[in-house]
């Protein structure tokens, strides 16, 4: 290996990280060139490992990140971990070792907007604090370096060496902190960013949780329902019984129903489905509450989107299974094509409570896999099924020793 060649690994989560791995695989060679050191050459390789990221504490993570950078033999390793870490009531964004050049990334505190942008700048920041070292005179040293270039690169916004990310508004409401214990038993990390406000917190954790579960993602698991919801609905538009509705309903009704349909939808597959998580002897109810919160934002999201694909159906239903003529035999006063609209507006939450309530998901798989504890606890199992291989292994090779 070439003394001007460093690898960094970037370990990710299954599914949304993954993606963002392979995208940073491609940009931070030459931004790393920048802001670290040019005369480097830097290349990026990321794996997937499901494991790695799923531990109950940041130390864990951290210790895991190490194995797999001494198994590929890389110069550095970045942990991108889609679960989220805390520690003493603070969330951790992101924490590094400068000995054992690792560091791990809590991606969803970074919030729901510029994940990709907010990344970059971090695992460039991470990587600086392990190559120039924590302590206040590298980080000193490093901010002189940066100072002299006076340069911007155009895909980046960073512009000190003591900050995670710059200029950002979520910055503002809830500011990071840099952070250098000295306590010993915090000795497997160097620098740890944390933000400490309560508030902001939940605000930014829940963001970051939705979008890491990609709500749009899990609609084709809804399209039986979509289709079974649709045929009720409109087998309904032949009857006089929505149009006479669309006379006498107001505006705040139609609303109300709205969202009487969609909470319903939403409330039925989670308890059809057990999404939701219950209190347990072990683990933080603070969590388990954010779990909760995260599984139910991230269906009504999905569920929403499911409503307003239902509703352009039978806006074009009506116009395709009720005349005008017809309509106006039935109405008290002269329709329009506000009558329409009104219509297909009735059919679509009147067709989602039927279609929630006459069927279950077809792929439960992909909804449950939107949920943290469910992927928390398929982590754990495989984590332990590889310890007890491993165990196995190591018995069967003693036998054979002896």
């Amino acid at each position: 290996m070439s003394e001007t060649t460093r690898y960094i690994g970037l370990i990710t989560a299954p599914g949304y990280p993954n993606e963002i791995g392979a995208r940073l695989q491609n940009e931070l060679p030459s931004l790393l060139s920048y802001y670290v050191k040019e005369e480097i050459e830097w290349k990026i390789d990321y794996i997937e490992d499901p494991l790695i990221g799923g531990g109950a504490d940041s130390k864990e993570v951290l210790e895991a990140t190490r194995k797999k950078k001494e198994e590929q033999e890389w110069d550095y390793a970045v942990c991108l971990t889609d679960i989220p870490l805390f520690i003493e009531k603070r969330m951790i964004v992101a924490e590094a070792n400068e000995d054992e050049n690792i560091a791990l990334i809590c991606m969803p505190s970074f919030g729901s907007t510029l994940m990709v942008s907010r990344l970059r700048e971090s695992i460039m920041q991470l990587v600086n604090e392990m190559y120039y070292g924590s302590s206040e005179e590298a980080r000193e040293r490093s901010a002189e370096r940066i100072e002299s270039k006076r340069s911007t690169h155009k895909n980046v916004d960073v512009d000190n060496s003591k900050n995670l990310m710059t200029k950002r508004f979520l910055g503002l409401l809830s500011p990071l902190k840099r952070e250098a214990p000295d306590d010993s038993e915090e000795e497997y990390m160097d620098v740890r960013f944390t933000v400490e406000r309560r508030g902001s917190i939940a605000i930014r954790l829940l963001g970051g949780m939705v979008r890491a579960n990609r709500p749009w993602n899990m609609f084709p698991a809804f399209l039986r329902i979509l289709i079974i919801a649709f045929a009720t609905g409109s087998y309904a538009l032949v009857f006089p019984t929505l149009w006479l509705l669309s006379e006498h309903y107001t505006i705040f009704r139609m609303c109300l129903l709205t969202v009487f349909s969609v909470l319903a939808m939403t409330l039925w597959i989670i308890l059809i489905h057990r999404l939701w998580e219950r209190k347990r002897d072990q683990g933080s109810n603070y969590t388990r509450r954010l779990y909760n919160a995260t599984t139910f934002l991230t269906l009504l999201i999905t569920i929403s989107i499911y409503y307003v694909m239902l509703f352009c159906l039978f806006l074009v239903g009506v116009f395709v299974f009720i005349p005008m003529g017809m309509l106006e035999t039935q109405l008290s006063s002269e329709p329009g094509l506000i009558n329409y609209f009104y219509i297909a507006w009735i059919a679509a939450s009147v067709s989602t409570v039927i279609g929630a309530l006459g069927t279950a998901l077809e792929d439960e798989d992909v909804v449950l896999n939107a949920t943290y504890g469910y992927r928390q606890r398929r982590r754990h199992e495989q984590l332990k099924k590889k310890e007890e291989n491993e165990e196995d292994e190591g018995e069967e090779t003693n036998s054979l020793t002896k």
